[in-house]
């Protein structure tokens, strides 16, 4: 059996900013729509503030919440309370599904999660923004960029930005 790939899909600010007050800090309706090309038919991992800030389980993907409140119950989603365990239960259901599950946050998710990625589905819009949550410093030592994309502001996307795929060295 091939070994699970873990990955992230992360859109930060250019000071690596993510979020504030539990919601995104911008609207671009690429990057939204890359994150549902990469992630659709594959389990994704975030925490229960994240899944807040979404509302809803999101289409066909399975997901998977962690939380420290081992009461918790969501309709259509996967309880756990580590990221490891999340990893370990779609290891256990690989191939049925996928053999990459991918982390979509939040901060703290993303911070423990990194020493366990492979892969990193980067999205880095060109504008810093005031935040309370942020994306860790990544170690260029450790991560090869293996596909970059500029795009333009446009009349849909109001900031320039950037998908990058980066894989561990």
């Amino acid at each position: 059996m091939t070994p699970i790939k873990t990955s992230i899909v992360v859109a930060i600010s250019a000071n690596n900013a993510i979020g504030k007050d539990n919601q995104l800090l911008w609207h671009l309706p690429a990057d939204l729509k890359h994150f549902k090309e990469i992630t659709t038919g594959h389990p994704i991992i975030m925490g229960r503030k994240t899944y807040d800030s979404i509302g809803r389980p999101l289409p066909n993907r399975r997901n998977i919440v962690i939380t420290r409140n081992k009461d918790l119950v969501i309709a259509g989603v996967e309880i756990v309370s580590s990221i490891a365990e999340a990893i370990s239960l779609c290891a256990a259901q690989q191939g049925a599904t996928s053999n990459e599950v991918f982390i979509i946050g939040g901060a703290e998710i993303y911070k423990h999660a990194l020493a366990l990625t492979d892969r990193i589905y980067l999205t880095v819009v060109h504008q810093e923004y005031e935040a309370d949550a942020f994306f860790p410093e990544l170690c260029e030592d450790e991560w090869t960029t293996i596909h970059q994309e500029y795009h333009e502001a446009d009349e849909k996307n109001s900031v320039a930005y950037t998908f990058s795929t980066l894989e561990r060295k």
